[in-house]
């Protein structure tokens, strides 16, 4: 069989068997590549040869970029003598990990609970502010994020995650973000905690004030309420920082961390809270409280070892926040460039967004740099944003790389712009345009034409030894 029909066939296999609507959403942006050999920044698809960047990393999770020969041996090591290991027993593993995890968290965050993943993390987070404190309200912000699963579900912002879910878990109100005084003025006697990420991510990379996240210490401290910082994408040198909390000063009461944790291959999560009375009586007298058989295994925990000895020894959050300027500053070049495209750059380190002046413009970007050879999702809570969360052991020659697809990517869309527009400057067909099924139907459609005209990607097949 030809590649160009044994990748097709792989294609049709995964709409029958996984998921059919995501093979229409990714091949409306190009971004219908299989995932082949993978190393550093890059990833390369096995039938066509094509490259790509990795300006997602699944949301963060490839900061030490993909493939790392150091996290593999470390894991290939582990497997010579572990297992998984049995969650209720004490190894050495777990324990050496925690010691390394405590000696780099901030403050006094000092004790360890274990999660399979982000979302899980966060309803431990949760159960445990509420146990610990005999109360029932989290107040978390408008548009957040915090994963998928029954209490972090109940505490995503945005109906877009939740209506189809409905009724979820009760005890949960949102609070405009950066807003101190509409946080202030929402507490009650029966709230439990504060929740919130230092950086939005799926809101769009709205970063979190000083002043703010100061803020809300005083409160949380005045009114004895316990503040939870959600670290899942911010988390392990992505903001130029260890950890975002950093930047600020501030030490929460929890934060949970996961996805980079994992070193990109092997899951692992935790929330990190502090050694106060109230959280530590609780979990001493109910030690089973959150039960978790695919977090804090011995696998899990030698390859997150391993994942913070890197970081350290390569001082990755300095190179992410050195890289993270350079970027930025570019970006700020081509907003003030193309002011009628570009909105607003912000984010911190190498966590960075772009918002576009409409929300069709962000589908149409990634469609476009899909063809310059990189892989960067618009937001799923806000359309008209791109991350991009490159990996943070990128280089200058691999930042100014992507530069430049950016700016080969917006004098693409450029021609497109006049007709949609025009077609903006219309209440009824701009709301069209947002559409994200219209937009996934007439992108298809397009990609059918440029299929039946042959292949216009300038993407060529790299050296993936």
């Amino acid at each position: 069989m030809k590649p160009s029909q044994a990748r097709k066939e792989l294609l049709v296999r995964f709409g029958r068997h996984i998921n059919r609507g995501q093979i229409r959403y990714l091949r409306a942006g190009h971004l219908d590549v299989v995932e082949g050999p993978r190393k550093g920044i890059r990833f390369w698809d096995p039938f066509t040869g094509k490259e790509m960047v990795d300006c997602f990393t699944s949301a963060g999770c490839f900061n030490v970029g993909r493939g790392n020969p150091t996290i593999m041996e470390a894991l290939e090591r582990a497997m010579e003598s572990m297992d998984m290991g049995t969650s209720h027993l004490v190894s050495k593993s777990k324990m050496a990990f925690a010691k390394a995890l405590v000696q780099l968290a901030p403050g006094d965050l000092n004790r360890v609970l274990f999660a399979s993943g982000g979302g899980e993390a966060v309803d431990c987070a949760i159960k445990l502010a509420r146990g610990a404190t005999g109360k029932s309200r989290i107040l978390a912000t408008s548009k957040a994020y915090h994963g998928h699963t029954g209490f972090a579900l109940s505490a995503n912002g945005k109906e877009h995650y939740r209506k189809y879910f409905e009724p979820l878990i009760p005890g949960f109100d949102f609070v405009p973000f950066n807003d101190l005084e509409s946080m202030e003025a929402s507490i009650s006697q029966d709230t439990a905690a504060i929740l919130l990420e230092p950086v939005q991510g799926e809101a769009g990379i709205f970063v979190a004030s000083d002043s703010y996240l100061q803020g809300l210490r005083r409160l949380c401290d005045q009114k004895g309420i316990l503040l939870i910082f959600d670290e899942i994408q911010t988390g392990f040198g992505r903001t130029g920082k260890m950890f975002a909390a950093e930047h600020s000063g501030v030490v929460p009461d929890l934060m949970t961390l996961a996805k980079s944790l994992g070193g990109g291959l092997f899951p692992n999560a935790v929330v990190l809270y502090r050694d106060i009375p109230s959280l530590t009586r609780f979990v001493d007298a109910h030690p089973h409280f959150h039960e978790t058989y695919g977090g804090g295994t011995d696998l899990g925990c030698a390859v997150s070892l391993a994942v913070l000895r890197y970081l350290v020894e390569n001082d990755l959050p300095g190179n992410a926040l050195r890289l993270g300027n350079r970027f930025k500053d570019a970006l700020e070049g081509f907003r003030a460039e193309h002011p009628t495209i570009i909105k607003e750059v912000r984010g911190l380190g190498l966590m960075i967004g772009i918002e576009y002046i409409h929300e069709f413009m962000g589908p149409m970007m990634s469609d476009a740099l899909a063809q310059h050879g990189v892989f960067a999702a618009y937001s799923g809570n806000a359309p008209q944003v791109m991350r991009f969360m490159i990996p943070i052991v990128a280089t200058v020659e691999d930042v100014d790389g992507v530069i430049e697809a950016i700016q080969k990517a917006i004098q693409d869309m450029k021609t497109l712009l006049p007709l949609a527009l025009i077609a903006a400057r219309m209440p009824w067909t701009r709301t069209l345009l947002n559409n994200e099924r219209i937009q996934t139907v007439v992108f298809n459609l397009i990609r059918t034409l440029q299929d039946l005209l042959g292949p216009t990607s300038s993407c060529q097949k790299g050296d993936v030894s």
